[in-house]
């Protein structure tokens, strides 16, 4: 079938059954966005029009995580290309599928310095798991059908289409591959059996067996796989942060978060264990600090997508790859069930609450709140939490129950995250609530998305912590550099509420009692979009 190549590059985002888009046009992606219109017109393919090329990352990273494949944005050549590279960043550091289409000055052109170009391909190496940049218009179907296959499969990622504006223009005989194969990627899947039988013999000779839940889970939908297993076989649970909600908090074998900003019971357990089996997770400096110490008193079993991510930050006895949902069904068929009350009690005895630091007169106490605000937000709650001290109050004091879920940017940890990616995930789910968690220095990187969500009616719910400082940072300066703070102070914010009030959406100022209930209600009944400002004194710790 004869067309141009940007309808061809529309047909083939149908061929992949993508039904919406987040992006900023410019001149070099112009001919797409032409194409694009037809698709929109006839209700194929919704367009998300983001107001900055990073949000439009983040959002399709939020429709991501809750569908579980490849979203799609799209940006222009230079600066809006370049302005996409931190979203990749963040994708590509929490295994998030994305697409990235962007536009390209004309083939003769590029490497002449011209208006608006910008090496995007060459910029961006290090934060993609692959890269195109199409000169052959004829190439057009290949290049999609294998960027869907390589960023959904094996360790998802992000994967970068560069198309230069006259191939956009060429005109090919279109046919979309029915399958993709690539000699030189062959992601494993299915776990080795001999391996398998050592992980089960293991688990099953071990007294005190630990559990520790990564963003893999996520990444592979293992959820009900990992529950599964440690209820048959009695195992407790922690998580990291990226872990965070693939297991209820009130389950009896969950027990916490680890790590520097971790509970007390989970941190415990991770040290009294003697058998560790990690799931999807890279076991990072935030989670374990002195991975060695773990290494010389405990058997390490670890099972990762990625061969590069096992023995890279701790060593492994028992290494294993493959997809942590089609390994953990390995496990669960070859398992047996097992009694290990005496080490669950051990656990337990370790006290998993923290005390909270009273809150002065006209402010709240952030983690009460958010304690609260999970006890009257449904179980099937999305919480996008932002970076920064509202992160760790988050992950730490809100209570996931069975079917919740806690997005945000561990690896990267990137500011000004929760209020798209919680566009791009009610997006992907509208009948789901959608509550995005920020703090005042985050919320400001990113606010402008309120209008994103007006004009497309997305109803989420924004809580922003004020506290007029970068808290986290202002901690670290008051503890590791003699209290020197500087550039940490917010003056010249806006009034939230006032700001809220501008783009027509409800708001409410939380800093008592009364405010706070007026504030939660807000949240649990408003309908459409709404927003809660919670007044925090400016030194609360994060712990």
């Amino acid at each position: 079938m004869k067309m141009t190549v940007s309808q061809a590059m529309v047909e083939s985002l149908k061929k992949e059954n993508i039904s919406v888009v987040f992006g900023y046009p410019g001149a070099a992606i112009c001919p797409f966005y032409d194409a694009l219109l037809a698709a929109e017109n006839a209700g194929e393919i919704r367009h998300i029009l983001v107001r900055h090329e990073a949000n439009g990352g983040h959002e399709a990273s939020g429709y991501a995580r809750i569908t579980g494949r490849p979203a799609v944005c799209i940006a222009t050549s230079g600066p809006g290309a370049v302005n996409l590279i931190t979203a990749i960043a963040t994708a590509y550091a929490d295994s998030i599928p994305l697409i990235c289409i962007t536009g390209q000055v004309n083939t003769e052109q590029i490497g002449s310095d011209v208006f608006q170009e910008a090496d995007i391909t060459g910029s961006a190496e290090p934060f993609v798991k692959h890269s195109y940049l199409v000169k052959d218009p004829n190439d057009i179907p290949r290049v999609f059908k294998e960027a869907f296959f390589i960023a959904g499969t094996g360790r998802p990622g992000p994967v970068l289409i560069d198309v230069p504006m006259d191939v956009q223009k060429a005109v090919i005989d279109y046919k979309y591959p029915e399958k993709c194969d690539i000699r030189s990627y062959k992601p494993t899947m299915k776990g080795n059996y001999v391996q398998v039988k050592r992980v089960v013999k293991a688990l099953e000779k071990a007294e005190k067996p630990l559990i520790c839940i990564g963003g893999g889970v996520f990444a592979s939908n293992a959820q009900k796989q990992i529950n599964e297993l440690a209820n048959k076989m009695q195992i407790p649970v922690i998580t990291t942060m990226m872990g965070i909600s693939a297991f209820a908090d009130d389950d009896p074998l969950f027990c916490g978060m680890i790590g520097m900003h971790g509970v007390k019971r989970a941190n415990y357990a991770v040290n009294a264990c003697d058998v560790l089996f990690l799931v999807g997770a890279r076991v990072g400096d935030r989670a374990v600090r002195t991975p060695l110490a773990l290494e010389k008193t405990t058997k390490i079993i670890h099972i990762d997508i990625d061969p590069a991510e096992i023995g890279k930050n701790i060593g492994a006895d028992i290494p294993l790859v493959g997809d942590a949902r089609l390994v953990l069904e390995q496990l669960i068929e070859l398992s047996k069930p097992l009694d290990h009350s005496e080490w669950i009690a051990e656990i337990r005895k370790v006290d998993a609450k923290r005390e909270y630091t009273p809150a002065p007169e006209g402010t709240l106490q952030p983690r009460e709140f958010i304690r609260d605000l999970s006890e009257a937000l449904p179980d099937d709650v999305v919480i996008a939490a932002d970076v920064g001290q509202n992160q760790i109050w988050t992950c730490t004091s809100y209570e996931f129950r069975k079917g919740g879920r806690l997005l945000t940017s561990g690896g990267m940890g990137t500011m000004g995250y929760s209020v798209p990616a919680a566009i791009g995930a009610k997006l992907a789910d509208p009948e789901r609530q959608v509550v995005a968690i920020c703090g005042d220095g985050a919320f400001q990187m990113s606010f402008m998305e309120l209008a994103t969500a007006v004009q497309h009616g997305v109803d989420i719910k924004v809580v922003v912590m004020t506290n007029t400082r970068l808290g986290m940072v202002r901690e670290l300066q008051t503890i590791g550099y003699d209290d020197r703070q500087t550039a940490v102070f917010l003056d010249g914010s806006p009034d939230f509420i006032k700001l809220a009030e501008a783009y027509g959406i409800k708001a409410v100022r939380a800093y008592d009692e009364k405010t706070k209930k007026q504030a939660i209600d807000l949240l649990k009944e408003t309908k459409g979009i709404c927003l809660v400002e919670v007044v925090v004194d400016k030194n609360m710790p994060t712990l």
